[in-house]
């Protein structure tokens, strides 16, 4: 079994050093480099009464054990859980409240969470507001004597809002309820929920972390020990724990999260200042813009801007022209791999919100969300102005 005792990093290592060396720098018994994939169903006992500490794969394995001590430490955490998806993660925050709770939601957020909520989990007894968590009034205006947690995204998905975690901490924990951040947009390597007071981090492990687009895993994050024990219970009961191979998978994106999280920042900012420039593009969406509405706020908050983009065309029409123009940018779902990908919320990852919200929260039939890759900018550039061109010569 990996040793943690034996093979723990030093303390106060950077995140670039953190996330190369992970929990355990090697791996105990062996010495190897490289965490093994403990492909394994079960584990023996060495007697009555006696255990290695793992016994039955859906409950605890010794290659997935070093994937949530790595993300423990990337997010400054106690503990984390490790989930075949983030929607599975989100499914175990939510199991940690009764009939009744009232919950605030950001509104502009992943089409995908409001479907598990609204269409599974408000018939369980649960409530739920979906408000804009970056207006601090509004935010207030929305809290219950009921309420029991807030969960945000921020940056939010896919209009880049930026929510205030020190405000959001204060106000829900006044009731004694808790905090949930998704900080898949950021990921470790830019933001760190648990420092600014959440009690508990989301990520989903397919995008920046594992970082490939060949895999899906999700976490939850935290250091409340009250907690630790029903989310484990709730991790093995429910059996959405992740497999061994796909945590492998996941350490071994993690290791260049420091290198590859600088380069999509680095072609995010450049290609979100060549769209501001474009005729047919009316807005932009990025949080490193120094006219952003929450520009202060994520600086305070956040050490980087990743490689995430929204904007707003000036015709609908142009939107099937791009999409199917497009080369080295990969017309798809999901975001923060190697590759660059562009999305159509209206239709992909926002379906399921109701018209009414989704226009409210901004999400139109000319918005686009583009993840920046590793990529060339300049490559990715020339391939959108080829595809802006070409609507230019369509009508």
């Amino acid at each position: 079994m990996i040793s943690t005792e034996a093979c723990p990093p030093p303390a106060g290592l950077s995140l670039d050093t953190l996330a190369v060396h992970g929990g355990s720098p090697f791996e105990g018994l062996t010495g190897a480099v490289s965490v093994p994939i403990y492909q394994s169903s079960t584990f023996r006992h060495p007697g009555l009464g006696e255990s290695t500490g793992f016994d039955y794969g859906r409950g605890s394995n010794p290659t997935r054990a070093e994937l949530e001590r790595t993300l423990a430490r990337l997010e400054g955490g106690a503990y984390a859980l490790a989930f075949a998806s983030g929607m599975g993660a989100i499914s175990a925050f939510i199991k940690l409240f009764k009939p009744g709770d009232h919950l605030l939601i950001s509104e502009d957020l992943y089409g995908g969470t409001y479907r598990l909520l609204n269409d599974f989990y408000r018939s369980y007894g649960f409530s739920f507001s979906w408000v804009d968590t970056s207006d601090a009034a509004r935010l207030r205006g929305a809290m219950r004597d009921e309420t029991r947690a807030i969960f945000i995204e921020t940056p939010s998905n896919p209009m880049m809002k930026v929510t205030d975690i020190r405000l959001c901490a204060d106000l829900i924990h006044r009731r004694g309820g808790l905090l949930a951040v998704d900080n898949t947009f950021l990921s470790p390597y830019f933001q760190n929920p648990l420092a600014l007071g959440a009690d508990l981090v989301v990520h989903s492990g397919t995008k920046y972390l594992a970082g490939h687009n060949d895999t899906l895993s999700g976490f939850l994050v935290h250091s409340r020990e009250d907690l630790e024990e029903p989310l484990r219970n709730i991790q093995k009961s429910e059996g959405a724990s992740l497999g061994p191979f796909d945590s492998w998978l996941t350490l071994r994106g993690i290791k260049t999260l420091a290198l590859r999280m600088e380069r999509h920042a680095l072609g995010g900012r450049k290609i979100a200042e060549w769209l501001r420039g474009q005729e047919r593009v009316e807005k932009v969406f990025y949080t490193g813009f120094e006219d952003h509405p929450q520009f202060r706020l994520s600086a305070a908050q956040a050490r980087g801007h990743s490689g995430m983009i929204s904007f707003y065309l000036k015709r609908a029409a142009d939107v099937p022209v791009i999409l199917r123009s497009v080369s080295l940018i990969l017309f798809a779902e999901s975001l923060g791999g190697v590759e660059s990908l562009i999305t159509y919320p209206l239709v992909q990852t926002h379906s399921a919100i109701p018209e009414p919200m989704r226009l409210s929260a901004g999400v139109n039939d000319r918005l686009m969300r583009l993840s920046v890759g590793i990529e060339s900018p300049d490559d990715l550039i020339a391939d959108l102005d080829a595809a802006f061109k070409r609507c230019a010569r369509e009508p």
